[in-house]
C-alpha cells in the first residue's frame, strides 16, 4: 500500500558528484527529480529535508577552530542552496514545489510555518524543508524527525548509499548481512549509526517508523514509497 505522506531525508552528498559527494551535480539532481516525480504521480504527499554536507559540515568546520554555532549556521545556509537546486529540478519536471526555511530568507523561500506546510502538501506540492531546525547543535536528521512528526507523516525514509543496516560494514566484511528489521531500542543501545540518537528517540516517542534504503538504485524510491520496506531496513517499535 502506498504511503499517503512521506518525509524523505536526503544527505547533501545525494546532490553532489557521484565520485566525491561534493558540490552540486546537475546529473545527480536531475536523476533524483525524476524519481521524485514518479512518487508524486502515485498520489503520495512528499516532504523533503536536505542536508548540506556536500557544501559544508558544521561539525568538521568547527574542528578547524571556528565556533560550532557559526559553523552550524553556515551548514544551514548550505541546506537552503541544496533545497533551491532540487526545487528547480522538480519544477522542470512539472512538479509544483515550495521551499520553506527555518531561517528567514524571504527573497528565495517561505518561512516555515506548520499549517502552511500542511496546506501545500494537501494541494499536492512537494514541500522542501530547508535550514534544519533554524538553531545550531541539531543535525538535519533531528530536523527530519521533528518535521515528520509535526506534519503527521506516515514514515521517515532515510536515503543512503547502502540498502539498509548491516551486521558489519559491507565494504569491509563480505560476510556482513543486511538486517531486515530493528527496534528503536536496538539502534540506541547498540549505537548503530543510522541517525543520531535525538532523531531516533523522537521517532520512538511518536511511533514514527524509519526505513533506511539505497537511494542510488534506480526505482528504489518509488518502491519504498509504495510500502515495499523489504528493500531496506525498517526501524520501528
Amino acid at each position: 500500500m502506498t504511503y499517503q505522506r512521506i518525509l524523505l531525508k536526503l544527505s547533501g552528498e545525494a546532490l553532489g558528484a557521484a565520485e566525491t559527494g561534493h558540490g552540486i551535480d546537475a546529473a545527480s539532481i536531475v536523476n533524483l527529480a525524476g524519481q521524485l516525480s514518479r512518487v508524486v504521480a502515485l498520489g503520495t504527499q512528499v516532504a523533503i529535508v536536505c542536508g548540506g554536507g556536500n557544501i559544508l559540515r558544521g561539525a568538521e568546520f568547527s574542528e578547524l577552530g571556528g565556533e560550532r554555532a557559526s559553523a552550524d549556521y553556515m551548514g544551514m545556509l548550505g541546506t537552503i542552496i541544496n533545497s533551491l537546486a532540487l526545487s528547480e529540478a522538480l519544477e522542470s519536471n512539472e512538479v509544483e514545489t515550495r521551499v520553506l526555511s527555518s531561517l528567514e530568507v524571504r527573497s528565495v523561500a517561505e518561512p516555515y510555518v506548520r499549517r502552511r506546510a500542511l496546506r501545500h502538501l494537501s494541494k499536492g506540492r512537494v514541500v522542501i524543508l530547508a535550514g534544519g531546525l533554524g538553531t545550531p547543535l541539531f543535525t538535519t536528521d533531528t530536523a527530519a524527525a521533528q518535521r515528520a512528526v509535526e506534519l503527521s507523516c506516515d514514515v521517515l525514509l532515510k536515503a543512503t548509499k547502502v540498502d539498509g543496516v548491516y551486521t558489519a560494514d559491507p565494504m569491509l566484511d563480505p560476510e556482513a548481512k543486511r538486517i531486515q528489521s530493528l527496534s528503536y531500542k536496538e539502534v540506541l543501545t547498540e549505537e548503530l549509526r543510522v541517525m543520531d540518537g535525538t532523531a531516533i528517540t523522537m521517532c520512538r516517542e511518536h511511533g514514527l517508523p524509519v526505513v533506511v534504503f539505497d537511494l542510488f538504485k534506480e526505482g528504489n524510491l518509488e518502491l519504498v514509497a509504495q510500502g515495499q520496506s523489504e528493500l531496506g531496513t525498517t526501524i520501528h517499535g
